[in-house]
This record gives C-alpha cells, structure tokens and sequence, in this order.
C-alpha cells in the first residue's frame, strides 16, 4: 500500500461518527506530525470532547493555502455493509471501500502523506492542515477554528476544502439551516371537531406552504442553473403527531431544511413561510388561545459558498490539476464559513459525492493517486513560489 492508503486505513480505523468523540484520531495525527517536526494547536470544543486540529508547515508568513478537511463521519447504522465499515478494504476492483474513504477522510491522508516532504522543501509560503470536528452535524466546529487561524497566525490567500468532487474545483454551493416547527392545538374528540383545533390538520397546511414557496422563485425568476437543483430549496424530512385517530391532536412537529442559493437570503425565505404561520397562528387562536406554532433553528445557518472573488484560488487549483471545468454543488459545506470569514475559497478534493454516505462507500484509487498528485504539486509551487 501507497503512504497516502495506508494512512487512509488508519483513519477509517477511528469511528468518528459526529455522535462520538474524534479526540483519538486527533491523538494520532498530532504524533505523526509531531514525528515531522510540525507545529500543531488543538481548538476544543466546548466541554473538552471534541477538537479541531491546526498546523502550519512552513514560515509564519502572510499568503499561504489552507487544507482545510473534516474528521467526522456520518453513521453506519441500519445500512447494509458488505464488511465492517471501519475496516479499510481493498475490493481488488480498484476501490477502497470504508466509512468515510471519500468523505473525506482521503483527503487528510493525501495531506498528512506529503508532510515528509513538505517538511524538507524550503517553502516559501505555509501549507497550513485545519482539520474540523461536526461538519456533518452542521459545520459546527469550523468556526472556531478559522477564528484561531484569523487571530493567531498570518493571513492566508487560499484555502481548499477538500470535499469529494473528483478533483475538479467547486467555486459554490447552497447554504443550509435545519429546523423545527412545533404546532400545538386543543386536544378534543374528532366526533366534535368544533370543539378543538388539530395540530396535524395546520401542520400540514404549513407543509403545503413551504412547498409552495419553491414554485414562487421559480416563477419569479430566483434561480441559477449552475446548480442542478436551480432553486432554493425547502424540504420536510420528518413529522410526527396525534395519539389517537379519534383525538385532535394537540400537537404535531415537523423538522425541515432550508438550502438556499448563494444569492438568496435564508431569513427572506424563512419569512415568506413564517408570514403564513402567523396568519394561521390567528385562526387558532379565534378559537382557542393557548393554541399556537413555533419555529427553531436546529442548526445556525450554514452560509452558501458564493463564485465571487476567488480568481486567484481558481487559478492556483487549475494549476495544480490541470484546465478542467469548475461547478457548483447543492450540498453544503465548511467553504462558505472561510468565504464568509474573507479567505478565497474553492471546493476541490478526492472521490465522489455519489458514494458520500452509502453503505459500502467507497474511493476510487485513482482518485487517491490524484489526491496524492495534487499534494505534490502545491508543495512544489509554494516552495518555487510560482
């Protein structure tokens, strides 16, 4: 096995699923770099169980690339695996298979395999390594680990996001905020339904409407066909209410997201729904005033990565993997929270987003060798400088 595999089967080693703990694979990488000789700074959270790793390969210096990946993993339960899930196996069909191969535990392993040599180039720029804890959950780590990078070191020009997108440079993708809406109504007897208010029946009014506000910016033009879903979108995942068929439910919750395009407003979108909450707030509220329907953020707003600014971190990507086209996404990821921090900022790393989150998922080793490729090319720039 390739440095870079084996390192890849050591970090699918650690079932850093975003429920439990990474601090054992931060554990890890900090001796491997400690064994290079590579500065290195923890970023905890809050109550000490989870952590975001930083290093800096290279002088204290202004214009470095950032590589920026995260260590958590979405689970594995209930999916039909052909082999342990947090075993590294080669299929001997050119794929890797394993949790978290391509999402994204490869590119920290192309990374972490090029700091030998880093290590011995006199680069002229720093490469720096900022590895997060919860993306999957919400990007709930990356920002205190950029405010760390911000405030304790020099600013740097670029940064990669290293997300599977078969080594070809994503300049944006949707943001997204998950919610919960809770309707509470009057519990009575169906047989008289005058008597109560159903949180199920304005729940799914409700339901209806968020729906409905896709066709309107559809209809009113709010759309870019960078995106295969040209739309903001909104979407309902689960619901659940009532006790019994012969009640009228007193309550009835439903969470759902928004993923909204980089030039749409998230709170603009929400209040188009909440609009239509109050005014069905009100009907109930005629008729029973302990009635009511409240929305809440699940997750904070995960910002959208937007095609601004970004001429030179484009540029530099090309030069690293060659003339090819650059997209856009509909998932989210941690590059809209530097963008939003004022870095310039690409999406670009190794694997497919197609086998994100299945089971069997799985690497191409192709795509290892062109994460690998791409490792030895940045360092070869930033030491010439060019």
């Amino acid at each position: 096995m390739t440095d870079a595999a084996q390192l890849l089967e050591t970090l699918v080693g650690f079932a850093t699923v975003s429920r439990d703990s990474n601090l054992d694979l931060i554990a890890f990488v900090e001796e491997y770099l400690d064994g290079h000789g590579v500065e290195h700074w923890r970023v905890d959270n809050d109550d000490g169980t989870k952590a975001n790793l930083l290093a800096r390969i290279g002088p204290a210096v202004e214009g470095g690339v950032v590589l920026s990946g995260h260590t958590d993993v979405v689970p594995v339960d209930g999916q039909p695996w052909s082999s342990d899930p947090f075993t590294l196996r080669d299929g001997g069909d050119g794929r890797l298979y394993g949790r978290g191969t391509c999402d994204m535990k490869a590119f920290i392993a192309c990374a972490l395999a090029e700091v030998p040599h880093w290590v011995t180039l006199e680069l002229k720029r720093p490469i720096y390594l900022a590895f997060s804890y919860d993306e999957e959950v919400g990007c709930l780590g990356a920002p205190r680990l950029i405010e760390r990078l911000l405030a304790d070191h020099p600013r740097p020009a670029a940064v990669f996001v290293g997300e599977p997108t078969l080594m070809q440079p994503v300049v944006a993708h949707k943001g997204s905020t998950n919610l919960r809406t809770t309707v509470t109504g009057r519990a009575a007897h169906s047989s008289q339904v005058n008597q109560g208010v159903s949180a199920i029946h304005v729940a799914a009014r409700l339901v209806t409407r968020i729906e409905d506000v896709m066709a309107e910016l559809r209809a009113e033009g709010r759309v870019d066909e960078a995106f295969n879903v040209a739309h903001s979108s909104l979407h309902v995942g689960k619901i659940a209410g009532g006790t019994a068929i012969n009640i009228m439910a007193r309550e009835c919750s439903f969470d759902w997201e928004v993923r909204h395009l980089p030039g749409d407003r998230f709170e603009d979108l929400l209040g188009r729904v909440e609009a239509y909450a109050d005014e069905l707030q009100a009907e109930m509220h005629a008729r029973a005033p302990e009635t009511g329907i409240r929305t809440e953020r699940l997750t904070n707003t995960v910002p959208a990565l937007a095609d601004d600014d970004n001429a030179e971190v484009l540029a530099l990507c090309r030069a690293l993997v060659g003339e090819v086209p650059s997209g856009a996404v509909a998932y989210a990821t941690e590059a809209g929270q530097f963008q939003r921090a004022g870095l310039s900022t690409v999406i670009c790393g190794p694997g497919s987003i197609a086998q994100a989150h299945q089971p069997d998922e799985y690497l191409e080793i192709e795509q290892l060798e062109a994460g690998v490729a791409f490792m030895q090319a940045l360092g070869q720039r930033l030491a010439g400088d060019r």
